[in-house]
């Protein structure tokens, strides 16, 4: 794109700047190195002169901007929290559509820089990134640790080129390499830290193993419900790793591991009815403690909500299940109705299993999501309260 310039008489660090009080003022930038790094390691360079932006707020812009058609909007939406849509279908879809599955972007600052926050790299420290998409984290943490310190792994050979070059314009030269982050990257270890771009739900005993004891690994920790959740965890060997939750996060997930995220209300004339008390709309902003309990007790369970004419339902599928013949639920609620209407298909009595870790979460006190942790070791994936030491839940993932 050559050498760009705002338009209006701006500059980038005023741009950098306005960004930059917006995350603060909502608690996404606390650390004043970080707002640094914003204004160094300019996100411009990592966003191409066409694409196709969703907000992270609802006060960012969201659609398709072009550099060449209106300079000023791409330069908002580009210092905005949004992301950036760098990919569609793997590569098959077109990413300025706004259509398809979106495959890779440059993540938006508002879980970036909580993220990098979590991390907490000093200079020295060497990092392993996976994920590393348009490049602009991996400018991040090489400015926060110094030349040759971070190896960034990209599984799409193409985003990995555009992505050396994008790196190669903000002045940072990582080792970068293409392959399958679920394997880590053997040659390089051991790191001090791992920071992960893409939505978990099977944590790979690989970067347990190749993160120094002490070490810390974050990720965004997809394995049911509505959203995923920023996770830290501490490795203690080259087997255990334990931490706890920090807030939601919402990430493209792993190749591997993606699930799908589709209901279908098949064999409807058989399937089982009943009535509930409980309004599906309990659900559609689950407190994020009780969506872990959730993902513990009724595993492999997604939800969504859909809101049409004043009634008002829950969805529910199976995760795992890609044939669209997997068990489902809705629940139904009409406008002054004393009871909701339960529909349910399948092995698994998806609505009653949720329902019941529900109440499950109620009956411990309604904890916070901050009262939960995670502990990764030989004999599986464990949900915990208050204390690692108290194993309650073992995990089906």
């Amino acid at each position: 794109m050559g050498t760009l310039t705002p338009p209006n008489g701006l500059t980038v660090h005023e741009l950098a700047a306005s960004l930059a009080g917006h995350l603060r003022a909502r608690g996404s930038l606390t650390e004043p190195r970080w707002e640094r790094a914003l204004r160094d390691v300019p996100r411009h360079l990592f966003a191409p002169a066409a694409a196709w932006c969703t907000s992270n707020h609802a006060s960012a812009p969201r659609g398709r901007f072009a550099l060449d058609y209106d300079p000023a909007a791409w330069w908002a939406a580009v210092y905005s929290d949004t992301s950036i849509v760098l990919q569609a279908d793997d590569g098959a879809g077109d990413p300025l559509s706004g259509k398809g599955f979106f495959s890779s972007s440059v993540s938006a600052p508002g879980i970036v820089f909580p993220f990098l926050e979590l991390l907490d790299p000093q200079e020295g420290d060497r990092i392993l990134e996976i994920g590393t998409g348009s490049g602009w984290t991996a400018g991040l943490l090489s400015w926060a640790t110094g030349p040759n310190s971070v190896t960034s792994i990209e599984v799409d050979p193409k985003m990995a080129a555009r992505a050396a070059v994008n790196l190669r314009k903000a002045g940072y030269t990582p080792h970068l390499v293409v392959g399958d982050g679920i394997k880590g990257w053997s040659e390089q270890a051991p790191f001090d830290r791992v920071h992960v771009t893409v939505g978990v739900s099977d944590i790979p005993m690989a970067w347990i193993e190749q993160t120094r004891p002490g070490g810390v690994i974050v990720l965004p920790w997809h394995a049911g419900g509505l959203v995923g959740h920023q996770l830290r965890l501490t490795v203690v060997d080259e087997a255990t790793a334990v931490g706890r939750f920090h807030g939601a996060a919402s990430y493209m997930m792993l190749r591997e591991q993606r699930y799908n995220s589709r209901w279908s209300g098949h064999h409807h004339e058989a399937a089982h009815r009943s009535t509930t008390r409980i309004n599906p709309r309990t659900f559609w902003n689950l407190d994020l403690g009780a969506q872990l309990l959730c993902i513990a007790l009724a595993p492999r369970v997604g939800w969504y909500d859909v809101s049409e004419d004043g009634e008002n339902s829950l969805l529910l599928y199976e995760l795992d299940d890609h044939t669209a013949e997997g068990s489902w639920a809705a629940c139904d609620h009409k406008p002054g109705a004393a009871e909701a209407e339960v529909t349910q298909y399948g092995d698994r009595r998806l609505w009653d299993e949720l329902l019941s870790a529900y109440r499950q979460w109620i009956s411990l006190g309604s904890p916070g999501y901050d009262r939960f942790g995670l502990t990764v070791d030989s004999a599986g994936t464990h949900l915990w309260l208050d204390h690692p030491s108290a194993r309650i839940w073992k995990l089906q993932i």
